[in-house]
C-alpha cells in the first residue's frame, strides 16, 4: 500500500515539474520568436470574434481549434529550427529541408483557418 502512495506522490510531482516545464517553454518561445507573438495576437482577436458568428457550438470550437492550431505548428516549427541550429550553424541540404518543411506546417496551419472559417461562415 506504502507503493501505492509513493507512485501518486511520484506521478503528481512529475506532472508538476511538466508544467513548469511548460511554461518555461512558453517563455521562451514567447522572448525569442516574433512569429509567435503575433500568432498569438491573431489568436487572441479571432477566437473571441468567432464567438460573435451565429453558428452551433462545435462550428466555434472548430473555429478556435483551428486558430490553436497555427500555435501548435509554430511551436514545432520553432523546436525544429533550435535543434537545427544547436547541431550546427552550417548550412546543409538537410538542415534546409528540415526547417522550410516545418515552415510549410505553419503555413498549412494557416490555409486550415482559412478554409474552416470560409466553410462555416459562407
Amino acid at each position: 500500500m506504502n507503493t501505492f502512495f509513493e507512485n501518486i506522490k511520484q506521478g503528481l510531482h512529475r506532472i508538476l515539474k511538466a508544467f513548469v516545464y511548460s511554461y518555461d517553454g512558453f517563455k521562451a518561445i514567447l522572448k525569442s520568436e516574433p512569429a509567435f507573438r503575433q500568432e498569438l495576437v491573431l489568436v487572441a482577436v479571432l477566437a473571441p470574434l468567432s464567438l460573435r458568428f451565429d453558428v452551433s457550438t462545435a462550428s466555434h470550437a472548430i473555429m478556435i481549434f483551428s486558430l490553436f492550431f497555427i500555435l501548435f505548428a509554430e511551436m514545432v516549427n520553432t523546436a525544429i529550427e533550435v535543434v537545427i541550429d544547436r547541431i550546427s550553424p552550417d548550412v546543409h541540404p538537410l538542415s534546409k529541408k528540415a526547417k522550410d518543411i516545418g515552415s510549410l506546417m505553419v503555413l498549412l496551419a494557416f490555409i486550415n483557418v482559412f478554409v474552416i472559417w470560409a466553410v462555416i461562415l459562407l
